[in-house]
């Protein structure tokens, strides 16, 4: 990952004192079609199960068009006192409405399922794409905010999909369906009726624009909210330490009044699609009992069929109204498939390059490699170094003076500037990426072990390394008595990745999983800065056994760890200022022996 003390300071950020972002200031998206016609993409590979839920959807339609017919019919005979029609009718009505109401659960199952298994590819596939990011994305952009996207983006589609789309179709059938049986009964009646439909689309398009807006910020609100939190949990002790709990509230309470009003606004205009719909509905039914009383005067309709318009005209408002408000919906819902998209965009980590490294001695070499996190920031310039194969090589210098950036251009997760970074005289861009990394074991400063037991966190360097070669690799990093004096032994499980042990039993079981790699290059990025003093001695005597044969770049401020390396090297602002041995550089009195001095003899610096 990348140094935070060698990246811009604009970036860095502190829990509590974090600098204020600009906020409120929402595009809408670009691409809105786009982004829904991407997601209906989806549907394609449940393309059964979508037709049967049509097909479900189908016939509630058909049933709830032809049901009002029947209620004039059964109507108009008791009006014209034809009593011996009227139970073939209701029996008729009775088995409509039945099929009706199984076809409508039928639809439900069909619809959850189709939600739950379009929204598990989509989750998967935001997944797949994450842990394929290069690690430059991961360092640049707020990890709350990728969470928020993985879990309330994709959860707002699910809700959306699983309520919408049958009610989207339906809506647009019973429309259709409706304004046929309403000029079968009766045109002129069926056109006044349809004046409202104007009314209905002036105030969905004007709405709609507004609620797609603020759902757009909400969406963006809620993941600069999940961003806050999940620094502050992982900053905790930080801001506990320095007693920042109140600076750290304000700012959350400041994104969350944000959060509030917006989603407030959305839901306002959300809410106020249904009155206004009612409102245009009751006009309908004002034009169909003023016009269908006057038709039945003049003969022209029954009173059967002023009955059945009344029904229509609910059934025809009514997915209106939901059309309205599904449309809003998917808005939301666009708004948060562009988000998800808009990671899924992005370019995979490069990692081209098909040669293996099966031969591979470990020859390390940098060649006027320029690089910089951020443009016009060189971290590196013109930096050389070449180290041997066993070599023991070792990297000094001041913070931010780019000894872990060094690490990161040989890990490949970072691309360099210029120049050229070679392993047995082969540009690493020609190395298989994987393979690269599968013979390169790297400790880093900050313990990461995962929330499973101390075997699987060991074994996760080599899956298929031996219960026998595990136990070995313990020995020799001294971590074997520990893990021994735990409850289950290698079966301990470690909880919150790790928080259930010590820093320094955290890091011992880091080393001991790079040890299990048995790679061709192993780095050490200030891999024994938590581990007490008798500790590190036992460390130092595994490791050198450890080292044998294998080429060692090890990055250390404590220079105890160091003596014994082969070669060191000293780095200042990106440039290569000293390079010896412990001795040779001690000689020299130059900026080798400043440090030392610093660290053992008490001199200031």
């Amino acid at each position: 990952m990348a140094n935070t003390s060698e990246v811009s300071l604009k970036n860095y950020k502190i829990p509590g004192m974090r600098g204020k972002r600009e906020r409120g200031i929402v595009e809408k998206p670009k691409e809105g079609r786009k982004t829904v016609r991407r997601l209906i993409g989806y549907f394609k590979a449940e393309s059964i199960t979508v037709f049967w839920l049509m097909a479900a959807v189908f016939v509630v339609v058909i049933c709830s068009v032809f049901a009002p017919s029947l209620q004039s019919r059964a109507i108009d005979s008791i009006t014209d006192k034809n009593f011996g029609a009227l139970p073939k009718i209701l029996i008729t009505m009775l088995a409509v409405y039945g099929i009706s109401c199984l076809a409508t659960l039928f639809q439900s199952l069909l619809s959850a399922r189709l939600s739950q298994r379009v929204v598990k590819k989509l989750r998967e596939d935001l997944f797949d794409k994450i842990i394929n990011l290069p690690v430059k994305y991961i360092d640049n952009h707020p990890h709350g905010d990728i969470m928020s996207r993985m879990t309330n983006d994709v959860e707002n589609i699910s809700t959306t999909v699983s309520q919408s789309m049958s009610t989207m179709f339906s809506g647009v059938l019973m429309v259709i369906g409706t304004v046929i049986m309403m000029i079968t009964l009766c045109g002129r009646l069926a056109l006044l009726s349809c004046t409202t439909v104007i009314l209905t689309l002036l105030v969905t398009k004007y709405l709609s624009a507004a609620m797609r807006k603020f759902y757009l910020k909400r969406q963006e609100y809620l993941g600069e909210l999940n961003a806050e939190v999940e620094e502050m949990v992982t900053g905790y002790k930080t801001v506990t330490a320095y007693n920042r709990q109140a600076e750290v509230t304000k700012e959350f309470d400041e994104t969350s009044d944000k959060l509030t009003k917006t989603g407030i606004i959305a839901e306002i205009l959300a809410g106020a699609m249904g009155p206004c719909m009612n409102v245009i509905n009751n006009i309908g039914f004002v034009i169909i009992a003023g016009f269908g009383g006057y038709f039945a005067i003049k003969g022209i309709i029954s009173i059967g069929v002023i009955s059945a318009f009344i029904v229509y005209a609910k059934q025809f408002g009514r997915p209106i109204d939901e059309l309205a408000q599904v449309y809003g919906q998917i808005q939301s819902a666009a708004a948060g498939a562009e988000r998800v998209f808009e990671i899924m965009d992005n370019q995979n980590e490069d990692k081209s390059g098909s040669l293996d490294m099966e031969e591979a001695k470990g020859v390390i070499e940098f060649k006027d490699v320029d690089f910089s996190y951020v443009e016009g920031q060189p971290v590196l310039t013109g930096f050389s170094l070449k180290v041997k194969a066993g070599q023991k090589a070792a990297l000094v210098g001041a913070t931010g003076s780019g000894k872990t950036t060094v690490v990161n251009l040989l890990m490949r997760f970072y691309d360099i500037d210029s120049g050229e970074i070679l392993i047995d005289g082969v540009n690493i861009k020609d190395i298989d990426c994987n393979e690269l990394r599968r013979n390169t074991a790297v400790v880093l400063q900050d313990a990461v072990l995962f929330s499973d037991t101390v075997r699987n966190n060991l074994k996760y360097s080599n899956l298929s390394a031996s219960d026998e070669a595990m136990e070995k690799a313990a020995e020799m990093s001294n971590c074997s008595d520990m893990i021994h004096n735990m409850k289950d032994g290698y079966d301990t499980c470690l909880t919150g990745s790790g928080q259930n042990i010590s820093q320094g039993q955290r890091q011992l079981l880091t080393i001991c999983r790079a040890f299990i790699a048995e790679p061709k290059i192993l780095i050490l990025d200030e891999a024994t800065s938590s581990i007490d003093t008798r500790t590190e001695k036992n460390i130092q005597d595994a490791m050198v056994r450890l080292m044998k044969d294998r080429t060692s770049l090890i990055i250390a401020h404590r220079l105890s760890t160091i003596q014994d390396a082969d070669i060191i090297i000293v780095l200042d602002k990106g440039k290569i200022i000293e390079k010896g041995n412990h001795r040779e550089l001690l000689a020299k009195k130059g900026k080798y022996y400043e440090l030392y001095m610093t660290q053992f003899s008490g001199c200031a610096t």
